[in-house]
């Protein structure tokens, strides 16, 4: 995958359709999203914070933005983002973060869905977020919402289709082992390692009864690691097998690429309690434990370094804009808010809620993350 050049920010945001009737457009697009990004970057959760924000700045704001009529009123950022074309807005996203990613073989990219729990109607199910995770980038490639739980499995080959995911490992987990998204990764030119549980019946039971047996009899074909974790008060000690044995598998040729399966026992001892829990895999990979080893490690990463983040560093969990698209492109835009932050070298010591007190209380440092040079 060869890296795009750096695209500048303004440059993008300029780039992203305005829905307004031109004779209401009081305030100009990029300069609605930039006030709205360098908020979130500096701790802003709401349409009014950015308001807020954007007023207690604004002699800064007019240094490098329009603002022919000042600082836009919360209703404006509410407005601007129910109305934007998300698929649109995404299109931009994608296109910038895919010139911040580093070309890495074999990268990860974790696929995983997040409740916005709050930006919901009474009555009406929370709307989920599938977004898509590079593990050793350290970046959100791209989100798409859906409207519950049940329907990620169609969002997630729409959202794979947006993606530069040529010899990538696509990892995801139960809800997306699905025969059409393995045929979508695969033509995609990537890899998959696809968690299998109950909810697949017969393939899961077959896989497991397989791998189960093989494992109890020490067999010669199953690959074979063990990797010891000790913190945050436990042992855990995870043991990975990966067999390259399907004969046995009446519906192997229904998975597109299908080249191995795997199975992985996490064994946790924590205040002398002890538990034993094993999960099943589907993968494209040829045997080789290890890389099936980090594969299934790494897909976590989209846990701990994606949704974890934005609960507590954007209140994601808490937001609760909902009308028309603007919670879709809300969560959008923390992402890039998000991706600013992960790709900074400046402050790459501090943590993420050290840099985003850093971009608060220092403009030059919020120009820096922008990208954008006054003295150029």
């Amino acid at each position: 995958m060869e890296k795009p050049r750096k695209l500048s920010l303004i440059t993008i945001l300029k780039e992203v359709p305005d829905p307004r009737v031109e004779r209401r457009k009081l305030h100009g697009l990029a300069d609605v999203l930039c006030i709205a990004i360098c908020a979130l970057l500096c701790g802003a959760d709401s349409f009014e914070d950015m308001e807020v924000f954007g007023e207690a700045k604004s002699d800064w704001f007019e240094t490098f933005l329009e603002l022919p009529h000042g600082i836009p009123s919360h209703d404006t950022f509410n407005r601007v983002f129910a109305a934007i074309d998300p698929e649109k807005f995404l299109e931009c996203f994608i296109r910038w973060t895919q010139s911040l990613r580093s070309a890495i073989a074999e990268e990860i990219v974790a696929l995983d869905g997040k409740a916005l729990r709050r930006a919901i109607n009474a009555g009406d199910c929370p709307k989920v977020v599938v977004s898509a995770w590079a593990a050793e980038n350290g970046l959100a490639l791209g989100q798409l919402k859906t409207n519950d739980k049940s329907n990620e499995i169609t969002a997630v080959p729409k959202l794979l289709r947006a993606l530069e995911l040529g010899g990538c490992i696509v990892t995801l987990d139960a809800m997306g082992c699905q025969k059409e998204i393995a045929k979508e990764i695969i033509e995609a030119d990537a890899d998959y390692v696809l968690a299998l549980k109950g909810n697949h019946g017969l393939t899961h039971a077959e896989i497991k009864s397989y791998l189960d047996e093989a494992i109890s009899r020490k067999a010669k074909e199953l690959a074979y690691v063990e990797i010891p974790d000790k913190g945050h008060g436990r042992l855990e000690t995870r043991r990975y097998w990966q067999s390259a044995q399907l004969g046995w598998f009446e519906e192997r040729s229904a998975w597109e690429g299908l080249q191995s399966v795997g199975v992985v026992e996490a064994v946790r001892e924590c205040n002398g309690q002890s538990s034993v829990e094993r999960r099943y895999y589907l993968s494209s990979l040829s045997v080789d434990v290890r890389r099936f080893a980090h594969a299934v490690r790494s897909h976590w990463s989209i846990e701990n370094q994606l949704h974890w983040v934005l609960d507590v560093n954007f209140k994601e969990d808490q937001s609760r804009a909902r009308s028309g698209y603007a919670s879709e492109n809300l969560a959008t835009l923390r992402r890039w808010a998000l991706n600013l932050l992960k790709a900074d070298g400046q402050k790459k010591k501090r943590s993420l809620k050290g840099r985003m007190k850093a971009a608060g209380w220092d403009n030059r440092y919020l120009l820096h993350l922008l990208g954008i040079n006054l003295n150029a």
